[in-house]
């Protein structure tokens, strides 16, 4: 459930930051992306490099409306919750094909989903499946039922479960507990329902050969070139505009504004704010602005984590005990060091001199139009002599020598990130601390900071769905400091902090979930974990015969119904 502010500034954006105009079938668009992706397979990717060329492969049970994050009808055509808000019926679109020719029903939206969550399934050995554990945790399980058909698996929870098959287009999701952002997490690209026969052809490569309903087909992928994809010729809606879609791999911000100047690509993400009056002075192209739900921050890694040895997404305390993550130094798991060099950093100069204008700094964790954004708290000030005090008194006055992870892509929270490390390396040497840098391509980047094997890294979140919790719990619970495919990177494992955010997602009171968030913000702050540093815009240029494109609020990117005139 979202406030009514939020759901009319969604909107608004949407409406306002459009490229409008007639569309025309045919053509190819090149868009420079900053990274190539990871993976193509929806369920096992954290990074919006791989999601932006799989939310146009492939499709959900519901999606969310064009420039929003209200849902409506995808493959799913309609659907019912039961009045306690656990169980949820859905009716599936008949007539669908997946781009391999097989039919779209109940068994791939099963397939989809119990190979996440099944440990038992033969294809859950393929995958990490991270955002299950993130968004899906609440989820028990999923039924359809079509006569004389009984499958019976068991959970992650050890729980057995019968399914029985009634009806190929029918599906029951069957909830744990109340889950207060269950439907807008069902848009989100993990739950997008994959080919189970592109599956069995591909097993542990089935990554590498994406299969879903969407409007343009899996073609090629030159790794850390290109991937292209082509108009889906049996699409069920009408047909994609476009009759290719290439994402092209170009890291640097001005080799890409180049490339877009000269016709080589059609379309650019993250353009640096310095060229901003160059492309508006470009009649060729447009810049396409507006609010961004993201945050971008610097992570201190506080020595614990747990191992999540059944795969439920969350520790089970009795069972899985805190153990030193692997980038585990002792100078960060201080409180006052973390505060310290909360203090030694000026945000507000990196915000002006680095985002140029393209954000605001950042206090807390989640973007301050959100539900329960906690605007009582004071940020940290720039302070470098208490930082010193603060050093002093956790035993370090002579300070340390520290590395920090430097991603080498361009994100929407981070345009610029080896000139952040920059600043942060000038700030922190003034108090006394060294800073190292380590830099490796973004897939390897992304494992080892889930592995926890840094010690300060450079990260951030764009939302996923316009909910608090796709914030709070997935990047400062408890049970995401999980070593291997943790979302709290500064390995947070406050089970209080734990118990707020879950009490916050299972009612469905707003003023309730509000309350628990703030407090949840005041014990994070407090502990100091992130450098929170900025809330930036989101920035994308097209070229002026590029019609139909629409910002998202999650920086997702989808090309359909784009055109090239």
């Amino acid at each position: 459930m979202k406030s009514k502010l939020f759901v009319v500034l969604l909107l608004t954006v949407g409406l306002v930051f459009s490229v409008v105009g007639a569309a025309s079938a045919g053509g190819t668009l090149v868009f420079g992306s900053s990274g190539d992706a990871v993976r193509l397979d929806p369920a096992d990717v954290t990074d919006g490099e791989s999601i932006q060329r799989m939310d146009n492969i492939f499709e959900g049970l519901v999606e969310y409306e064009a420039g929003s994050v209200l849902i409506q009808p995808c493959l799913a055509t309609s659907w019912e919750a039961s009045a306690d808000g656990t169980e949820i019926v859905f009716n599936l679109r008949k007539g669908v094909k997946f781009h391999d020719g097989t039919d779209f029903n109940a068994d791939a939206v099963l397939f989809s989903f119990a190979r996440q969550y099944d440990l038992n399934h033969p294809y859950h050995q393929y995958g990490e499946w991270a955002y299950w554990g993130y968004m899906f945790g609440d989820v028990d399980k999923v039924e359809s039922r079509v006569p004389q058909t009984l499958f019976t698996f068991k959970t992650v929870e050890n729980e057995e479960i019968q399914v029985i098959k009634i009806d190929n287009y029918t599906v029951k999701l069957i909830l744990k507990r109340p889950n207060a952002s269950i439907m807008t997490s069902l848009a989100m690209f993990t739950v997008n329902i994959v080919s189970p026969t592109n599956a069995e052809k591909y097993k542990e490569d089935t990554f590498k050969n994406p299969c879903g309903t969407g409007p343009f087909k899996f073609v090629e992928w030159v790794k850390d070139d290109h991937i292209t994809l082509e108009a889906n010729e049996n699409y069920w809606r009408e047909r994609a505009s476009l009759d290719k879609l290439i994402f092209k791999v170009i890291p640097d911000p001005s080799a890409r504004l180049m490339a877009l100047e000269v016709g080589e690509v059609q379309g650019i993400e993250y353009p640096n704010p310095a060229d901003f009056d160059r492309i508006k002075a470009n009649e060729d192209l447009v810049l396409m602005s507006a609010p961004g739900m993201n945050v971008g921050y610097m992570a201190m890694n506080t020595g614990y984590g747990y191992i999540d040895a059944n795969k439920n997404g969350m520790r089970d305390i009795a069972d899985e005990p805190l153990v030193k993550t692997p980038g585990y130094y002792e100078p960060l798991t201080k409180k006052k060091v973390r505060q310290a060099i909360n203090m030694a950093i000026d945000k507000q100069s990196i915000v002006d001199n680095i985002y140029m204008g393209t954000a605001i700094k950042a206090t807390n964790g989640m973007p301050p139009f959100m539900l329960g954004y906690n605007d009582a708290i004071d940020d940290y000030p720039y302070d470098p002599a208490k930082a010193k005090q603060l050093l002093t008194e956790a035993g370090y006055p002579d300070g340390f020598e520290v590395t920090l992870y430097v991603m080498p892509v361009s994100r929407p929270y981070m345009f610029d990130p080896p000139k952040i490390g920059e600043a942060i390396q000038s700030y922190l040497a003034a108090v006394g601390i060294t800073v190292k840098f380590y830099q490796v391509d973004w897939g390897t980047y992304l494992q080892e900071t889930e592995e926890g094997n840094h010690q300060m890294c450079l990260l951030g979140w764009t939302g996923d769905n316009g909910d608090p919790d796709n914030f709070m719990n997935v990047l400062y619970g408890a049970n995401a400091c999980s070593i291997g495919t943790a979302g709290n990177y500064a390995f947070y494992n406050n089970e209080e902090n734990q118990e707020l955010l879950s009490a916050a997602l299972a009612t469905y009171d707003e003023g309730k979930r509000a309350t628990y968030y703030k407090k949840a913000q005041e014990m994070i702050h407090e502990d100091a974990g992130w450098v929170y540093l900025a809330h930036s815009t989101q920035n994308i240029v097209f070229r002026t015969n590029v019609k139909g494109y629409v910002l998202n609020p999650t920086s997702r990117k989808f090309f359909y119904p784009v055109s090239v005139e």
